[in-house]
């Protein structure tokens, strides 16, 4: 959940809501073919990596970074001959404009993993 306060009153918003935006914003993305399932090993190598584990299996996961903005960790499958690095670049900036016109909050940062390349 996250929350903030401000002259209205206390505005709390679900992770599943978020989660939704970032899943519909990605899958819209050009080259990207969906988003990958996290198994055990990937929750597992995540809790390694950042000290935090995936609480879902759809390839996302939002939480609060340390200076108050979200931080999204996304796991795709993109499609054979797709430039990596320019499908990471669009999907970057499309999540953190979605995601901050939405609900107000600013995008900390995004982690990209490809997981899966498919012909």
């Amino acid at each position: 959940m996250v929350g903030f306060e401000n002259h209205i009153g206390k505005i709390t918003i679900s992770d599943g809501y978020i989660t939704d935006i970032v899943r519909h914003t990605v899958t819209d993305c050009f080259g990207v073919s969906g988003l990958s399932g996290v198994n055990a090993f990937k929750r597992a190598v995540s809790a390694l990596t950042f000290g935090r584990a995936f609480r879902n299996s759809s390839g996302v996961s939002v939480r609060t970074g340390r200076n108050g903005g979200l931080v999204i960790d996304l796991h795709i499958i993109v499609s054979y001959g797709t430039n990596i690095s320019a499908a990471v670049g669009s999907i970057v900036h499309n999540v953190s404009f979605s995601v901050e016109e939405a609900i107000g909050v600013p995008v900390e940062r995004i982690n990209v993993f490809v997981d899966e390349m498919q012909p």
